[in-house]
């Protein structure tokens, strides 16, 4: 790969979808299925092609915001609970949205006295939260994907996401064709697929005339509903991947040189964005990486391939639960499972574009060992090519250096000597080692001033990037709580954001995060 190299947007946008499939707990290419039923949508409606195209790009991307706040969910949610109770009344009423909040607070183990107190103790919280997560989860769409190489019309179809037909939606209340037309389609195609999920074609049908002059235009929900049966038609034995980029609309845009590189790095922060404990670790990695790379001698275009490889290894992180990421203890046997799984997950979401799959087999190997006790194929030294051992050391190396919820960040030295001692035993490569260690320097640089932040203002937004609250934020700068409110106040306008996974997302792409200076917060994360 060089600086030359092109891949079709629709083609990494789509990866990504699949992996938004895995972040909400949908079935694998539910995403993909909800976009084919937006272009039938629009075929009907005969829009124009920059209409079609917007809603198409819009409906893959969806749910891309859903990492926002994954962790503050995580602590009031059970895993599930949010999916089964909450997502089929996204678009009901206002009342039905409060109700399916209040069923997913409750403990299914738990008696009618006891999860009255646990719903009653929880709900303002969750409603206070489930505002906050509505603006998170806009400003960190809107910020991802203004970094994929799209029009500036489907970022800013993320602004007005929640919006409504009715008017009582968020964040400004549009009403009627106030709201842009790919979006009035997407909400229509993306909450029809997830009723047939539920219920079945006809159910899907009913619920979308029941929401219609409500949450969804009327022309568009009665057109789905009268002609549910063709438009929500597939077959189940048949991928859609090759016809949702057979069908894209308009002019087929690419990605060439550093472009893909943006992108790439956008899934990265996307990943990582799913516990305060994660992020920077991808963009992290693949800088150290390819740092290595160059001093183990590859060529520039394989340092290339190694850099992209290393930003989207963790992306199937997404795909398992959030609380085992945040949690403190011991995980249990099945959670393990679930951790080894991620190298799987992240390959099942590169593997279907050609121009991933051909760095998957490095991406997906970053937890191999030559001895073959890692995961998760278990493969031994003679499959593991120079990158993919290169990755694997990077990225053990990397972790070290951060705080995980059952230890805290090791010293640069302390990893260098768990780093050696690995190599010695043979799980890995011990060339590559010394090149990520030699690449590593153990040194701090100095960091940008990016959107003119001062250094205290970059201090505070790191520390609210990993987690910890004003209070936390003043005790560790050893500044007041005003004073640490103060430098927030005057950071959130700089950066143009107003929360804190915004601004989690805009440390990592500007490489803010400096972890092992200083701590996260509490004991509520797993990596």
């Amino acid at each position: 790969m060089g600086g030359d190299d092109r891949v079709r947007t629709a083609e990494v946008i789509a990866a990504l979808s699949l992996a938004t499939d895995l972040g909400v707990g949908l079935p694998f290419e539910h995403g993909l299925q909800s976009t084919l039923v937006a272009l039938r949508l629009a075929e009907r409606l005969d829009v124009d092609s920059g209409t079609a195209s917007d809603a198409y790009y819009g409906c893959l991307l969806f749910y891309i915001g859903c990492t926002a706040d994954a962790d503050l969910s995580a602590e009031l949610f059970a895993e599930g609970a949010l999916f089964s109770h909450f997502n089929p009344v996204a678009f009901g009423s206002p009342l039905q949205i409060v109700t399916g909040i209040m069923h997913a607070l409750a403990d299914p183990d738990a008696g009618l006295a006891s999860n009255t107190l646990r719903i009653a103790g929880r709900l303002p919280r969750a409603i206070r939260g489930h505002q906050a997560h509505i603006t998170a989860l806009c400003e960190v769409a809107v910020m991802l994907t203004d970094r994929l190489g799209l029009p500036a019309s489907v970022r800013d179809l993320f602004r007005s996401l929640i919006e409504r037909w009715d008017g009582k939606g968020q964040p400004d209340g549009l009403r009627g064709e106030d709201i842009p037309l790919p979006l009035r389609i997407m909400h229509v195609a993306r909450d029809a697929i997830f009723q047939q999920l539920v219920g079945g074609t006809s159910y899907a049908a009913g619920v979308t005339r029941e929401r219609a002059g409500h949450a969804f235009d009327p022309r568009i929900a009665h057109l789905l509903a009268d002609e549910a049966e063709d438009i929500l038609a597939f077959d189940d034995d048949t991928s859609a991947w090759s016809e949702v980029l057979d069908r894209e609309p308009g002019g087929r845009p690419a990605l060439a040189g550093t472009a893909i590189d943006d992108a790439l790095a956008a899934i990265a922060d996307f990943s990582d964005l799913i516990s305060p404990y994660l992020v920077g670790h991808s963009s992290g990695v693949a800088e150290l990486a390819a740092s290595a790379g160059r001093l183990y001698g590859l060529s520039e275009a394989a340092v290339v391939a190694l850099r992209r490889a290393a930003l989207v290894h963790d992306v199937g992180r997404v795909g398992v639960s959030t609380g085992i990421w945040q949690k403190s203890a011991r995980l249990t046997e099945h959670e393990r499972e679930q951790v080894r799984l991620h190298a799987y997950h992240s390959e099942r979401v590169l593997c279907r574009s050609p121009f991933l799959a051909a760095i998957a087999p490095v991406a997906t190997a970053h937890h191999e060992r030559l001895d073959g006790s890692g995961y998760h194929r278990g493969t031994t030294a003679a499959a593991l090519t120079p990158p993919a051992r290169l990755l694997a050391a990077a990225d053990a190396y990397h972790a070290m250096t951060e705080p995980r919820p059952y230890r805290e960040a090791l010293t640069p030295t302390q990893a260098a000597d768990v780093l050696g001692a690995e190599a010695r035993a043979g799980r890995l490569d011990a060339a590559s080692a010394d090149a990520v260690l030699a690449a590593a320097g153990h040194q701090v640089r100095r960091l940008d001033r990016p959107a003119g932040l001062t250094d205290r203002e970059i201090e505070v937004v790191a520390l609210l990037a990993r987690g910890l609250p004003t209070k936390q934020i003043a005790r560790t700068l050893g500044i007041s709580v005003k004073t640490a409110d103060r430098h927030l106040q005057n950071a959130y306008p700089k950066i143009g954001v107003s929360s804190r996974a915004a601004a989690a997302l805009f440390a990592m792409e500007h490489g803010l995060i400096r972890w092992g200076e200083f701590p996260i917060a509490g004991s509520h994360g797993r990596s």
